[in-house]
């Protein structure tokens, strides 16, 4: 029977109790709360303004249970030790524990795990901390803030544009990041430039090119002469006709031996960063793979182990011993011309948090080989990006061998460059993408050169270019625009970058994100009416006045206060003058085909379109897209098309009309007469079936149509009075449970694709046969 007295050690993640209890042994008991169990209630802001901000939590819906649970493992114990996750996050959930398992003469104390290995665990367990009552101040200081702009922003978006979208103090300015770029790239105007290459041949191989760079100019102050610029090809021409008669002669000669740095360990940033460009993980992917290598993984004898340190983190700081670690495996591994003579160490940039190392591996013993057997193919690819990284930190410099000349032909000067590895130093063992890179460019040898060497020309080669846009963001990119701006913070880059896409407000194209038209529409709007709060510096001094809460540098019910008044005051004005997208719309410089006057942008149900000012004399609309330059191209609306078929209800020819899921066929004698029904595979490219719809008294049958998007659904026939619709391929085949009228086709990576039952409140499944 259990120790009802024996002290309890509650962490965040139940993946983490085997690790722990393995380490800890019978002496205490393990519990999880599953995430946090606490929370501001989902259906309203939760914040009482009047009352200092005061936050009104509530029980997860769901977490009754978890609480339950813990309180049962704390039973009469003395001792809690609070071990959810090292960070701010990590320390609300602390709080709350704390306060659901509040008893007299009970004692909380706090532990920071920050890697899930026997000596880090009996350390952190024999030097507990207090509840860190400012990180926790600092935690819910952003959530009021977050609370305070997303719901009071996002039911004025309902009101002014349509119901369901949303505002955020942190993703609103990601997606104004991303529109500002996109109107750059816009408002560019490619200009022509041209270049020149010879290609050179010595009495040494290898052959070589080189870039005309400058022209020397008599009596001018340079010594080196002024840049070409060759904008057209009658210059490039010109140029080559002057350089037809002169002889290439070796000017200058430069040897150069570069020594080149380790990056640091990972940070959490920089951990995306890398494994988007290197593994193609989204930021998302990386944020689920790396806290499962994190809270533990079975290997030998079955028993959990943690692979890497915490996980979230911006700090480069490194453990001594770690170091000294990794310098012992580089010496039996690469040998001693590759050992440093002391671990290097890393400076953190100002006002990074140093709570937490940089992300490494709990032991550089544990290499990639080691481990293959026990990791899938995901969770090894990203511990071995970590592993080789930090231990590439500790490994001397790489010696580069860099060669440079400049070669005369008159008064022009060509420039050529070739670079070779004397050392290669870490990059035996890894390399960035952008070292990598770097590497590739210059890889080129040149062959053994001395000043007033004629050289041989084998030709020029002219070439026509023209400058290049901004380019969009990718993943990588916009986690590296987010920190460098200071918006947002490690642990908030993934979910940043999957809500902006799940709102709908971005595109993802050739791996690039690009506006939608939903996403200018509201960015345009709520950069009008609040400029501060969605203004990029505001929300980075934000982030930084929130790290100096937990530092005790700034209080927090101030840093509310001064965040609130001007906020209110602008929130006041935009309830009354932000330009409402269901009235008035956005005024456009397209005239009305049928009455001349102005066309105006508007949101309906249906999503963004263009009607006339004049309406409603003049009903005129239409939908449109944009060209390259952001410019609106309406789209002829079609007319309506009729078909040789008749109601089934009055006998009245029925036409095509479209709506919101597609297009589906209506009686014309609407609205006497509101017969429809769906569009045959024949005709509309919907797909009938032979289901029932499972509404009540709905009588349609369910039809297979495609998602703006392109994504599969299936929707009733008899759309638009039924709505019913459902991303489930359905079967038909009655639930044996509940009767329901059929079952739908699930995949899941644990089951693998079954049967369920469409009804969620049943819960039946089966698995489905396949053929021998």
């Amino acid at each position: 029977m259990r120790d009802v007295n024996r002290p309890l050690v509650i962490v965040e993640s139940p993946t983490k109790v085997k690790t722990i209890e393995k380490y800890l042994g019978k002496d205490y008991s393990v519990a999880a709360t599953v995430g946090h169990i606490k929370d501001l209630p989902a259906k309203e802001m939760g914040i009482d303004i009047e009352d200092n901000f005061k936050p009104k939590y509530k029980t997860i819906s769901g977490k009754q249970k978890v609480i339950k649970t813990l309180k049962q493992a704390a039973g009469d114990a003395t001792d809690i030790y609070l071990a959810p996750d090292p960070d701010r996050e990590g320390e609300a959930i602390a709080w709350h524990a704390a306060e659901v398992l509040k008893k007299e003469g009970r004692k909380f104390y706090r532990v920071l795990f920050h890697e899930l290995t026997k000596n880090a665990i009996h350390q952190a367990m024999d030097s507990p901390e207090e509840l860190h009552r400012k990180k926790y101040e600092a935690q819910q200081a952003r959530r009021i803030l977050d609370r305070l702009v997303g719901y009071q922003i996002s039911p004025l978006l309902w009101r002014k544009v349509k119901r369901g979208l949303s505002a955020g103090r942190v993703q609103s300015v990601a997606v104004r990041i991303i529109c500002e770029r996109e109107r750059a790239i816009q408002a560019f105007e490619a200009e022509e430039y041209w270049s020149v290459t010879a290609h050179i041949e010595s009495d040494a191989p290898p052959p070589f090119t080189a870039k005309l760079a400058r022209k020397v100019v008599p009596d001018s102050d340079s010594k080196k002469g002024e840049k070409v610029s060759i904008t057209n090809e009658a210059t490039a021409l010109a140029i080559l006709a002057e350089l037809a008669e002169e002889k290439l002669i070796v000017d200058k000669v430069t040897k150069k031996t570069i020594r080149r740095n380790p990056l640091p360990p990972f940070t959490t940033s920089k951990l995306q960063q890398e494994s988007i460009r290197k593994l193609r993980f989204s930021a998302k992917k990386t944020m689920l793979v790396a806290p499962q290598l994190y809270e533990g993984i079975e290997l030998e004898a079955g028993e959990p182990e943690g692979l890497i340190t915490y996980m979230r983190t911006d700090s480069t700081r490194i453990a001594q011993e770690a170091a000294e670690e990794a310098l012992q495996l580089i010496g039996e591994r690469f040998g001693a011309e590759y050992v440093i003579e002391k671990p290097r160490a890393f400076k953190n940039r100002k006002k990074v948090q140093d709570a937490h190392e940089a992300i490494r591996p709990t032991s550089v013993f544990n290499t990639p080989e080691k481990l293959a057997p026990y990791l899938s193919k995901e969770q090894l690819a990203l511990y071995t990006l970590i592993w080789q990284r930090f231990v590439a930190s500790q490994m001397k410099q790489a010696l580069i061998n860099n060669n440079s000349v400049s070669i005369k032909a008159g008064a022009y000067r060509f420039n050529a460059s070739g670079s070779t590895v004397k050392f290669p130093g870490f990059m035996i063992l890894y390399k960035s993408v952008d070292e990598a890179a770097k590497s590739e460019d210059k890889s080129k040898a040149l062959p053994e050169l001395s000043e007033g060497m004629e050289l041989r020309l084998n030709k020029y080669d002219p070439k026509q270019h023209f400058t290049m846009p901004p380019p969009r963001f990718s993943e990588a990119s916009l986690v590296k625009e987010l920190e460098e701006n200071g918006i947002g913070r490690p642990s908030t880059y993934a979910a940043i970058l999957s809500t902006i896409r799940d709102k709908g407000y971005v595109e993802m194209g050739n791996g690039h994100f690009k506006p939608s038209e939903l996403g200018f529409i509201v960015n345009d709007l709520i950069v009008e009416s609040f400029p501060d709060v969605f203004n990029v510096d505001f929300t980075a001094r934000m982030e930084d006045d929130l790290d100096r809460v937990e530092s005790a540098e700034v209080n927090s019910l101030n840093l509310l206060e001064q965040f609130y008044t001007p906020f209110k005051k602008e929130l006041d004005i935009a309830s009354e003058s932000m330009l409402s997208m269901k009235g008035v719309g956005m005024i456009t410089d397209i005239e009305c085909p049928k009455c001349k006057k102005k066309l105006h942008i508007k949101v309906g149900k249906n999503g963004h379109f263009l009607a006339c000012s004049g309406y409603p004399d003049c009903k005129h609309s239409s939908d449109y897209t944009r060209d390259e330059k952001g410019r609106i191209q309406p789209i002829a609306p079609p007319e309506e098309e009729s078909i040789d078929k008749n109601c089934e209800k009055c006998g009245k020819p029925m036409t095509v009309k479209r709506g919101r899921y597609g297009s589906f066929l209506a009686c014309t004698g609407y609205p006497k007469c509101k017969y429809t029904e769906s569009v045959n595979s024949n005709n509309g490219g919907q797909v009938a079936t032979e289901i029932r719809c499972p509404e009540k008294d709905c009588g349609g049958n369910l039809v297979q149509r495609k998602s703006k998007r392109g994504k599969p659904f299936y929707g009733c026939s008899r759309f638009p009075d039924c709505e019913f619709a459902s991303w489930d391929k359905p079967v038909n085949k009655e639930c044996p449970t509940c009767k329901a009228v059929f079952l739908v086709e699930k995949t899941t990576k644990k089951d693998g694709t079954f049967l369920a039952c469409a009804n969620k409140k049943c819960g039946y499944k089966e698995s489905m046969k396949t053929p021998n």
